[in-house]
Order: C-alpha cells, then sequence, then structure tokens
C-alpha cells in the first residue's frame, strides 16, 4: 500500500494526522464522519480544502459513512439524481459521496474554530472569575465556560466509538463543564481545570448510559461493565487468548456469574429486518425457528384426524 505522502495530489498532505487517517481509509475502504472531524479539529481549512478532501475520498474508493454505519448519499452539486427505469438497478452501486451532506462536520469545525480564539485563563484570572461568579455575574461564568470548552473537546475525544457523536459528546461534557463552574470553589486551592475534568468526565459518561444504547444500562451497571472490559483486555493481553468469565472473575474477586451476566448485559440488541446474504434479499427474522408454531408434520397428522373423524361422524 503507497504512503499518502508519496501522493503530491493529496490533500492536506504535510498534515501526518490526517495522512494516517487516510491510510487507515484505503485499507479499510471506508471512515466515519467521527474519525474525519476528529483530524479536522486542529486545522484550519477552508470549504474548498474539504471538497478537495472529498474528490480525494471518491477517487480512492473510500466510503464516508454515518455512526450507525449507513453511506451518506449525496451529489455534490445539489442536484437531483436522475430516476431510474422501474425494475432497472442503479447504474452505480454506490453515490457520490459529500463531506458537506452531514451537518455536523461543518458545524463542528465551526466550533472548534471559535472557541481556539479564546484565551486560556491564567490562576489569577480563574479565582477573579470565580469571585465574580459568587456574586452571581453571568457574564464572568460565560467567560469561564468558554475558556474551558478546549477541554471538554480533549476529554470528550476519549469516549468516541461509545454510541455517541462527537457534537454529542461535547454537548454532554460542556453541561458537566456548567455544573463545575457553578460548584467550583478556588478558596481550595485547586486549579479549575483539575476540578472541572472529574464533573465534564461524569456527564460524558451519565449521557452514553442514558443515551448511547437502545436498552438503557444502569450507570453503576456500566461502571461494573468498563471494570469488566479493562480487565478482559489485560488478561488478553497476558494469555494472548479471550479469557473465560471465571478468569475474569478470579481478576476482580467477584463470582463467575456476576460477571456472566455483566457480559450478557453488555449484549447489544439485532434487528430481526437486518439483511442477510450477498444479496440482502433475506432478513435475519426469516431464520428464527417460532417455537410456538406447529411444525408441518404436526399440522398433517392433525388435518387427517380431523377429515377422518368428520368422515366417521357423516357415515
Amino acid at each position: 500500500m503507497a504512503l499518502l505522502a508519496e501522493q503530491p495530489d493529496t490533500p492536506f498532505g504535510d498534515v501526518e494526522e490526517l495522512r494516517n487517517l487516510l491510510a487507515e481509509g484505503r485499507e479499510r475502504g471506508y471512515l466515519t464522519f467521527d474519525q474525519i472531524a476528529g483530524c479536522l479539529e486542529e486545522v484550519d481549512v477552508t470549504k474548498e480544502q474539504v471538497q478537495q478532501l472529498h474528490a480525494h475520498l471518491v477517487e480512492n474508493g473510500i466510503d464516508v459513512v454515518a455512526g450507525d454505519g449507513k453511506l451518506a448519499a449525496a451529489s455534490t452539486d445539489g442536484a437531483q439524481p436522475a430516476p431510474q427505469p422501474e425494475g432497472q438497478p442503479s447504474a452505480t452501486k454506490k453515490a457520490e459521496l459529500d463531506l458537506t451532506v452531514e451537518p455536523s462536520l461543518d458545524s463542528l469545525r465551526l466550533y472548534l474554530r471559535s472557541i481556539g480564539r479564546v484565551e486560556l485563563l491564567t490562576a489569577d484570572e480563574e479565582i477573579s472569575l470565580a469571585k465574580r461568579i459568587e456574586r452571581g455575574d453571568m457574564v464572568a461564568k460565560q467567560q469561564m465556560v468558554e475558556a474551558n470548552l478546549r477541554l471538554v473537546v480533549s476529554i470528550a475525544k476519549g469516549y468516541l466509538g461509545r454510541g455517541l457523536s462527537f457534537l454529542d459528546l461535547i454537548q454532554e461534557g460542556s453541561l458537566g463543564l456548567i455544573r463545575a463552574v457553578e460548584k467550583f470553589d478556588y478558596r481550595r486551592g485547586f486549579k479549575f481545570s483539575t476540578y472541572a475534568t472529574w464533573w465534564i468526565r461524569q456527564a460524558v459518561t451519565r449521557a452514553i448510559a442514558d443515551k448511547a444504547r437502545t436498552i438503557r444500562i444502569p450507570v453503576h451497571m456500566v461502571e461494573k461493565l468498563n471494570k469488566v472490559v479493562h480487565v478482559e483486555r489485560q488478561l488478553v493481553q497476558e494469555f494472548g487468548r479471550e479469557p473465560e468469565a471465571e478468569e475474569i472473575a478470579r481478576e476482580l474477586q467477584w463470582t463467575a456469574r456476576e460477571v456472566k451476566d455483566i457480559l450478557r448485559i453488555a449484549q447489544l440488541p439485532i434487528s430481526l429486518e437486518k439483511p442477510i446474504g450477498e444479496e440482502e434479499d433475506s432478513e435475519l427474522g426469516d431464520f428464527v425457528e417460532d417455537d410456538t408454531a406447529e411444525s408441518p408434520f404436526e399440522m398433517a397428522s392433525e388435518n387427517l384426524r380431523r377429515e377422518n373423524v368428520s368422515k366417521a361422524l357423516d357415515a
């Protein structure tokens, strides 16, 4: 696989993070909007450059997908695609991809650029603002929040891939930041960022527990699940294989039944309408056995018995 650095026509060829991202996209065949947005966070780019990136992805056959795994389809010029004759397949199996059709990408880029313009606070400025906040100064509260939004983005990046989009993670973390600003006590001598980190992490983790899954898992169970996953990864590195529930339980000093229950709760639901097969002409529900339905043999036997009884009564 050729390195992107060797290709002079690659957009942002001098940005190592983006080169690595595009290399990953060509290897996997697709990228998500959250991955692209995360890479563009520190890059000051124009809309024309984003369109160049889009063109490069299309030329290299790299699909851009949403968080739910669906292809993002749109025309770059905004025109509607020509209708296909009924009963005939589309001329192109994959629609043209356009990064600009995902509203979160442009809005996220603008948001990151705006918070990047706000200067960080010194320790003395934090204390001064905290005193004004105690007196009910809403302007000081807004200044304290805006100056620490970059901390929210930094923490939110660590929770990508947990079921919420990057923008949602930033929004939930910002609510935790506001709570930290309201609770901050400068007299204890702590730096505000140290104090706010706990509130931001709590807000993000609770949001993931409440909103990331179709079936909500209680927060205390999410914390246990995180412990199980952490130990499981450690044991995989140690043993070179997937650990048994008993081995995880021994490491956590739990019972094997507790570990099995947590792993069972962690399973994600699967839609019965999920397409199956290469042609995707069947659904998962077609292959699920109905335990309450009668077998063909039982139905045939029942019909024969009814016919015999009917003949006997008519005789």
